[in-house]
């Protein structure tokens, strides 16, 4: 299947808001400091409580966060979105987040 490269941060929102998708954070490490990895979170991930005070900091879980938030990370990381080429009559998930020019 063809892909798509995906920099503007208008393109990703509405790709995402194409597939109800939202923004979200998994810290990858127990410890601060470390750089998260960012996602897209898509139906029922998208509804979890997020109120969870006895989950410690930096456990691994995923955040939902603002795009801004999400965007800050993603050009920072020098990051690009690949996507599946739409398809009339389907709506396909599939992303991969790679730095930039290693596609």
């Amino acid at each position: 299947m063809a892909t798509t490269v995906l920099t503007d941060k208008d393109a990703i929102r509405d790709w995402a808001a194409a597939r109800m998708g939202f923004p979200a954070i998994v810290d990858t490490s127990v410890e601060t400091g470390t750089q998260p990895m960012l996602r897209i979170v898509f139906d029922q991930a998208a509804y979890q409580d997020q109120d969870r005070p006895e989950r410690p900091q930096n456990a691994g879980g995923i955040e939902l966060v603002e795009w801004d938030d999400w965007m800050k990370i993603f050009e920072e990381s020098g990051l690009e979105m690949i996507v599946n080429e739409d398809v009339p009559g389907r709506r396909d998930n599939y992303y991969e987040l790679v730095r930039r020019g290693e596609e």
